[in-house]
């Protein structure tokens, strides 16, 4: 993996990706935040030597380099899922490839189901710890400890500094920002009434198919992460009904604007 990690950091260097600092994986619920990037170079997934390709309809597939709220910052337009296919090495390698241009922050932005009934969809989730049940880790490779410690640390793998100062911004600005754990599962189906019954015994306050992977991973190389989940719909297991993409797109759409807002916010503090 160093090979094509050293392989694709130079494409990209090449390519005018200089020292980012901050890296964000624009997953649901934060694709608007594009539209006020000063962008300075693009390159689509399927250039890039190495890089997995974007399957799902909803997500784009580039890497974009620009300027945002003074910072320079590398961002993901449209991100890689355990249900597509993938390995989670393919999942997470985009994180290794953002660390090594210079990233020492990442920030995610996800849709979720809420687990926990008193939030309700189209508010916001701050992840402040999460269960991982994709049944594997990214890290589970032979080889992991030559990219950073293979038993990587877990105790906190959100910075505690950067979800206070979300607090804050939400408090500042009248948004509703609840905090919470969040459970990755694989996917792609949505979960059973029996399923949703035991994610709450589990302690899930809210429940997706991503984000997990590239947490781990950038704990694993030390980076300063956070996460905020859209929450585009209502899991209560006693009055389930049948699932409606149209309708959680249109609600993780609805939510964008404030969640753009907390991220313009907090870039400028950091």
């Amino acid at each position: 993996m160093i090979k094509t990690i050293t392989e694709t950091t130079d494409y990209l260097k090449n390519k005018g990706f200089e020292n980012p600092e901050i890296g964000i994986i624009l997953g649901t619920g934060l694709g608007q935040l594009i539209n006020d990037i000063e962008i300075l170079h693009e390159v689509s997934y399927n250039h890039i030597p190495n890089f997995p390709t974007a399957t799902v309809e909803f997500h784009k597939g580039k890497l974009i380099y620009g300027v945002f709220e003074g910072k320079k910052v590398i961002v993901m337009q449209g991100r890689f899922h355990l249900y597509e296919g993938y390995t989670l090495q393919d999942v997470t390698y985009p994180v290794r490839i953002m660390e090594q241009l210079g990233i020492k922050t990442l920030l995610v932005s996800n849709a979720a189901g809420a687990i926990n009934l008193n939030f309700k969809k189209g508010e916001l989730m701050l992840i402040e710890d999460h269960i991982n049940l994709q049944g594997s880790s990214p890290l589970a490779f032979k080889g992991v400890e030559l990219l950073g410690e293979r038993f990587a640390d877990m105790s906190a793998p959100y910075n505690a500094e950067i979800n206070s100062k979300f607090k804050n911004i939400a408090k500042a600005n009248n948004i509703t920002l609840h905090e919470g754990v969040y459970a990755s599962v694989v996917g792609p189906q949505l979960e059973t009434r029996a399923e949703y019954r035991m994610l709450k015994i589990l302690g899930t306050d809210a429940v997706g198919m991503s984000t997990v992977p590239e947490i781990i991973v950038a704990n694993h190389l030390k980076l300063k992460v956070a996460a905020i989940s859209v929450l585009t719909d209502e899991c209560d297991p006693n009055n389930l009904k049948p699932v409606n993409i149209a309708e959680i797109i249109e609600m993780a759409g609805k939510a964008e604007p404030i969640m753009v807002k907390l991220f313009k916010e907090l870039i400028k503090t950091l």
